[in-house]
């Protein structure tokens, strides 16, 4: 129970996923308010409004001018929600063959509707996977969640075979260009040349192992190890 919202609501917890993952790799800085507000596309007033009530809460720390950060309860609450959505996302496409483009928003919907109970079943029937199938790694029920520091190939060296780890891109139309050219998850790849005027990068290895240039926008999506 949280104080001043005995049962979280479907709003509180989609505002505390979306600052924790806002918050990724420096989970001391606080999160500007535009960026809270950009990714719930909601207006600055209305963020922070919530963000307030949040405060009362106590599910983050909300400064003035400088953003907010989550207190332990509220990242408790944030990677409960994580764990349903990439829970549910593995679900959808491993046993029901949906389509990996077109999981995220059926995966929104469904990830409040789930009880702590019936979650620890669906991992238990998934075989306690580590990763959803856009290779976001999936909180496990209890102990810390760590993330693998992973580079793009927007950063990796020339001359560098690596795999494909993860893709940050949930938009249905840039998973089907990632499916169309065969750079899902699991793909191996080579970097064979980057290109600083054009902004670009060069791989093998992709759909049928011919070569293909990514600008940096796509380049940076796309996380390898």
């Amino acid at each position: 129970m949280v104080d001043g919202f005995p049962m979280p609501s479907s709003t509180v917890e989609n505002y505390v996923k979306e600052i924790f993952l806002l918050q990724s790799g420096d989970r001391s800085q606080p999160v500007p308010m535009g960026r809270v507000a950009s990714a719930l596309d909601v207006s600055a007033g209305t963020a922070t409004t919530m963000m307030k009530s949040l405060e009362r809460a106590g599910l983050l720390v909300y400064t003035p001018r400088r953003g907010v950060r989550l207190t332990p309860e509220g990242e408790g609450l944030a990677l409960g929600m994580i764990r349903r959505h990439r829970l549910v996302e593995l679900f959808l496409v491993k046993v029901l063959k949906l389509d990996w483009t077109e999981i995220h928003d059926e995966a929104e919907r469904l990830e409040h509707a789930l009880s702590d109970r019936v979650l620890d079943a669906l991992d238990e029937f998934l075989g306690h996977p580590e990763a959803d199938p856009h290779g976001d790694p999936i909180p496990r029920a209890r102990g810390p969640f760590e993330e693998r520091a992973l580079e793009s190939l927007r950063s990796c060296g020339v001359g560098e075979t690596v795999r494909v780890a993860r893709i940050t891109d949930q938009n249905a139309e840039f998973l089907q260009f990632v499916e169309a050219n065969a750079l899902k998850p699991g793909t191996r790849l080579k970097v064979t040349r980057r290109d600083r005027v054009a902004d670009s990068t060069t791989i093998e290895g992709a759909k049928g192992g011919r070569t293909l240039t990514l600008g940096s926008s796509a380049a940076g999506k796309i996380l390898v190890e």
